[in-house]
């Protein structure tokens, strides 16, 4: 059989309805079993007419058939090979899957059937780009024993557009890939260069993929501007994250047709809980409040509602501002700038629950014994009216003594104090249910007026932020128990018990430290809770505490409610940040259906479909705000190149120590080469680096002093030396009077779920 060849017409990033296929309508699945049976029974590849003409395809049916074939391409099934026919692809021993580049040139293909994943060398890579789906067949092992592969068709292309840094060699335009996963150079042909100057960020529309003997073809799209111009990094991260920052012109203009305040006719159903004084407590520099709280004695218990903006009577399933919201999955917050998940007229004003107006929301009406345990709830649509928009530093001032920003009005004083001591039965409550606390210093980020990182400070927790992470947690729990009672499907906060390899791994690590965790195959948080006290004053608390964090799973947003870890809950689900979180919105929806008897389903996608999305959409955020904070670190320390700080050891590789400056949560490689002159041997149990000779150990949580010596600034990577010397080391102070304050690595609020491998900006809801 002759060997198959990429098919030039599949350049493309996005499928049409018509060409969907299988998944499409049934006369699309009947066709497509129908090609493949007629494949199969001929035993032999056919050309496409062959199997046309077999199958009595008229010139009517002609188009859909052949949106059929092309669908059966994409998704692996058949394969066209160099004479044009059809081929089987299962028959061929192929592999269909996603690739994953390496920035060293490398890659894999992640099968679709699971298994093992299929080594690609640099000369394979040079026929696709990272996140392209593609078919290969297994030629052998490479020297590690892992299975290579070799590209024998791409399916389907991800990339449409790529944004990066412009370059020109011996007259040679060429664009590399600020996505170092990209490792192929992309040519710009002399025309194609839209006025782009050397050095400057494009971005650029593929014309041509890669093949075995070519670079990609690409022409610059836009000039994003100079690699230090303000803003620049923002820019990049939105293009490199495929992150949605332009509304559709239908949502622009249904928000353009939003009320500006609330309607006589939006208030018919509700309760009206204006009469109390529900206030809201943030951080400085929030601007969309969604959550209010309001507490009252109630017998020897508490009666506590949290209000929420009611962010679905506006936002109604399928309509042009939900298909914006769905798309973007969560707000993304960035120093000095946010991509809202609705448009400010929503975010900001009309569902904003700012003080002294009356606002739609739904109230969760809580009533908790003097254990802290629920003794009841009910939800309600409600309209309220906001007495305050408190701060977490005005708050806390308040309830230590009343100091700091003047005393608190008398009207919220007593409510005040009735919150603090019910979060004090929450808390006590959080302790004996065994939800893991891992004790980890919190920073701050003090911006410049242009943007640029002035200094960072230590930002600690305090009661005010602990009160309203516990008020959320109920009303958390509170929705994801409405949900399971009434047997209404939604999206639930899974975090799932440790891996078991990663399990296994920790136990082994911590009885080489005379330590044992309970629980035996399935630990609980309880455990680990137990296990965390335990080892709080030993010397090596640190190390512990980051490899018992490290074994943990990673929360994810699920219709399969298999409870959360690291809370010790059976049951949670996101319900109080609407304003800036998809999933929540459809938890409101959910409840008002459950309130109305009757069953929320939500348009166009399944709610395994929309756990799989909004996880996605989380992790998009992170990794994208996670990119340009270390873009600012890297511009922060550029001029402390030869500075020696003081910092712990974060990571341990085979090729150097990962280590995290105090004080600044910025990181650098010490790589080996820079270590004492040894044959150093990674150790993955103990997480370590062990010096064959002198014996020298660096070992995760350890204290070094460390050089700075690179700053790469395109690569936002930088390089550390082991400094021995003894010299003393200090951090430099910057301005003292910034601008603009922002937690490290989050945004303006603090985490109301807090739990390990969860760091969400920093908020105020439960993450």
């Amino acid at each position: 059989m002759s060997k198959t060849t990429p098919n030039p017409r599949r350049a493309t990033t996005s499928r049409s309805k018509a060409a969907q296929g299988p998944a499409g309508d049934p006369a699309s699945a009947a066709s497509a079993q129908a090609i493949l049976r007629e494949l199969a029974e001929a035993g032999v590849p056919l050309a496409v007419a062959e199997v046309a003409a077999r199958l009595r395809v008229g010139k009517k049916e002609r188009s859909a058939f052949d949106d059929c074939v092309a669908a059966l391409e994409r998704d692996g099934k058949i394969l066209v090979n160099r004479k044009g026919e059809l081929c089987i692809a299962a028959k061929l021993d192929l592999v269909t899957g996603t690739i994953q580049g390496h920035p060293d040139g490398f890659g894999f293909l992640i099968p679709d059937a699971g298994g093992d994943d299929l080594f690609l060398s640099p000369r394979e890579m040079h026929k696709a780009l990272h996140g392209d789906r593609a078919s290969a067949k297994i030629v052998g092992v490479d020297r590690r024993g892992r299975p290579e592969g070799e590209i024998v068709d791409v399916l389907l292309h991800a990339n449409r557009e790529i944004v990066g840094r412009i370059h020109e060699e011996r007259g040679v335009w060429f664009v590399e890939a600020e996505n170092r996963r990209i490792n192929q150079d992309l040519i710009v042909p002399p025309d194609e260069r839209n006025g782009a100057e050397k050095g400057q960020v494009v971005v650029v529309e593929i014309i041509e993929h890669p093949s075995a003997h070519r670079e990609a073809i690409v022409r610059v799209k836009e000039v994003l501007g100079s690699a230090t111009d303000p803003g620049i990094e923002i820019e990049i991260a939105l293009r490199k994250h495929t992150l949605p920052f332009e509304w559709s012109a239908a949502a622009e203009r249904q928000a353009a047709r939003l009320p500006e305040a609330v309607r006589p006719a939006d208030r018919k159903g509700r309760i009206d809980l204006t009469g109390l004084p529900l206030v809201t407590i943030d951080g400085e520099n929030a601007r969309d409040f969604d959550d209010a709280v309001y507490c009252e004695p109630d017998g020897d218990g508490w009666r506590l509602i949290v209000a929420i903006a009611d962010v679905s009577h506006y936002v109604r399933d399928g309509d042009a501002l939900d298909g914006d919201a769905r798309e973007r999955g969560t707000s993304v917050y960035f120093p000095r700038r946010v991509i809202p998940m609705l448009p400010e007229a929503l975010s900001n004003e009309l569902c904003s629950l700012k003080p002294e107006v009356d606002r739609l929301c739904m109230a969760c009406d809580m009533r908790i014994d003097a254990r802290g345990e629920m003794a009841s709830f009910e939800f309600h649509p409600a309209i309220m009216h906001s007495r305050a928009r408190l701060t977490y530093t005005q708050v806390y001032a308040w309830l230590t003594a009343g100091g700091g920003t003047g005393a608190a009005p008398p009207a919220l004083r007593k409510h005040l104090a009735h919150l603090h001591a019910l979060y004090k039965v929450l808390f006590a409550a959080r302790e004996r249910r065994g939800a893991i606390d891992f004790d980890t210093p919190e920073l701050a980020i003090e911006f410049d007026a242009k943007g640029r990182i002035a200094r960072i400070v230590p930002a600690p927790r305090n009661d005010a932020h602990r009160l309203i992470e516990e008020c959320m947690l109920a009303a958390n729990v509170c929705a994801s128990r409405l949900l399971e009672e009434n047997e209404q499907p939604a999206l639930h906060r899974v975090h799932e018990s440790p891996p078991p390899d990663k399990l296994a791994a920790l136990r082994e690590f911590i009885a080489g430290c005379g330590l044992s965790l309970s629980g035996g195959d399935s630990p609980t948080a309880r455990d680990y809770a137990a296990l965390i006290e335990r080892i709080r004053d030993r010397s090596d608390f640190a190390l512990l505490q980051t490899v018992l964090l490290r074994s943990l799973a990673q929360a994810q947003y699920s219709p399969d409610n298999v409870g959360h870890f690291g809370l010790a809950y059976e049951t949670y689900a996101h319900f109080t940040s609407p304003i800036r979180r998809y999933p929540d919105l459809l938890v409101h929806r959910a409840i008002k259906a459950v309130l109305a008897r009757k069953r929320y389903t939500p348009e166009g996608m399944s709610w395994a479909e929309l756990g799989i999305h909004c996880s996605m959409t989380e992790r998009r955020a992170d990794d994208a705000s996670r990119d340009v904070l270390q873009w600012l670190k890297c511009n922060y320390m550029s001029d402390k190149v030869g500075e020696t700080f003081p910092g712990t050891i974060s990571g341990v590789a085979s090729f150097g120590i990962f280590v995290t400056l105090d004080g600044l949560d910025i990181d650098g490689l010490v790589h080996v080469t820079e270590l004492p002159r040894d044959y150093f041997h990674f150790d993955a149990v103990r997480h370590a680096l062990i010096g064959e000779r002198g014996g020298r150990v660096f070992q995760l949580a350890g204290r070094v002093n460390v050089k700075v010596v690179r700053v790469d600034l395109e690569q936002a990577k930088i390089d550390f030396s082991l400094d021995e010397s003894g010299a003393p080391v200090t951090v430099p102070p910057g301005p003292a009077h910034p601008t603009y304050v922002q937690p490290l690595g989050r945004s303006d609020r603090p985490p109301r779920e807090r739990h390990p491998r969860e760091r969400k900006p920093r908020r105020g809801k439960a993450s």
